[in-house]
């Protein structure tokens, strides 16, 4: 069995809260990410999907190596990244490359678009400018630009267009995982659609993987292989995207389904509407985490915290209503 390209296991990421000016005395911690596990095959699209504060994007800068995680391990190829040496870690930068949310942030709009999607080239690679520029060109032509767009700047481009340049410059060194951060949520619904299927063409074409990570059901749905639900830190469902759309288990994942526009307009769906607000992650409930706004919860959910145990049709659920 082939090892997977990127994998998590138990990973946290618990940042602490001060008191004092002077001498800072730790009071609490915030647990972002609290015992996190999945891995991505190669070729294949993990879907992270929860509301906002839920530890989806704490995740993607752990991945990133913006952060270090307070405990558990990220395996690269079956090595921890964080006990690479240095030959090992710069191909590990390169192999990870990431698109961003917002086009209008991402982008530095005083170097003209050849140059930001040269950078990773000029910095990574020891060819020539006349290899870099027919590289540039190759590469706005993959995402459906013209090569005229290098000697133009960013705010000369809609935003459906920046995010083109944005996964261009992603794939300039030609990496084996691009972490996708919410990477429609900010362009107009008309354009999403283009974005996702330029997305799973370069996929096609190249055999990249992605981490998408996005509050948005329906994109994560079109894009993935295999989705993972997180809420308040903890993955509470994980299966693939026919499954859950056939049938999402936890309480919560259900909820996300009724909120999310339908597929179609006759679509009928059960609806479930969720109280109160997400609790802080300073104070999180005791048992489920879910508990105070689950309409199905039972006595017990709030004094034991359920595992995430794999039912018979493959699927991954925390939740007691399944517990044998």
């Amino acid at each position: 069995m082939s090892l997977p390209l990127l994998e998590l296991r138990d990973v946290k990421k618990h940042f602490p809260v001060t008191k004092g000016l002077v001498l800072q005395k730790t009071v609490s911690l915030v647990k972002a990410v609290d015992g996190v596990s999945y891995a991505i095959g190669s070729g294949e699209t993990l879907g992270l999907v929860g509301e906002s504060g839920c530890g989806k994007t704490t995740t993607s800068k752990l991945i990133l190596m913006l952060d270090k995680p307070t405990s558990g391990e990220i395996l690269f190829q079956g090595q921890d990244i964080h006990a690479m040496a240095s030959p090992e870690l710069e191909t590990y930068r390169r192999g990870v490359q990431a698109v961003f949310q917002d086009p209008y942030s991402s982008l530095n709009p005083r170097l003209r678009v050849g140059d930001t999607i040269a950078e990773p080239l000029v910095v990574n690679e020891a060819i020539t400018k006349a290899e870099i520029r027919e590289r540039v060109r190759e590469l706005l032509n993959l995402v459906g630009l013209s090569p005229r767009s290098m000697e133009l700047f960013p705010h000369e481009f809609s935003g459906g267009q920046r995010q083109r340049i944005a996964i261009a410059r992603a794939l300039a060194l030609q990496p084996q995982l691009i972490v996708l951060d919410e990477p429609v949520s900010a362009l107009d619904v008309s354009i999403r659609a283009q974005i996702m299927n330029l997305l799973q063409d370069l996929q096609q074409q190249f055999g990249v993987s992605y981490l998408l990570i996005a509050h948005d059901l329906a994109a994560v749905l079109h894009l993935s292989t295999l989705i993972i639900v997180m809420y308040l830190g903890k993955v509470v469902e994980t299966a693939t995207s026919a499954a859950l759309r056939a049938k999402p288990l936890h309480p919560y994942t259900q909820a996300l389904f009724s909120a999310a526009l339908p597929s179609h307009p006759d679509e009928q769906r059960e609806e479930m509407i969720l109280s109160g607000e997400i609790p802080s992650p300073l104070n999180p409930p005791t048992g489920c985490r879910f508990h105070p706004r689950c309409p199905l919860a039972m006595s017990v959910c709030s004094e034991i915290e359920p595992v995430l145990q794999v039912l018979d049709n493959g699927q991954q659920v925390a939740c007691h209503l399944y517990t044998a």
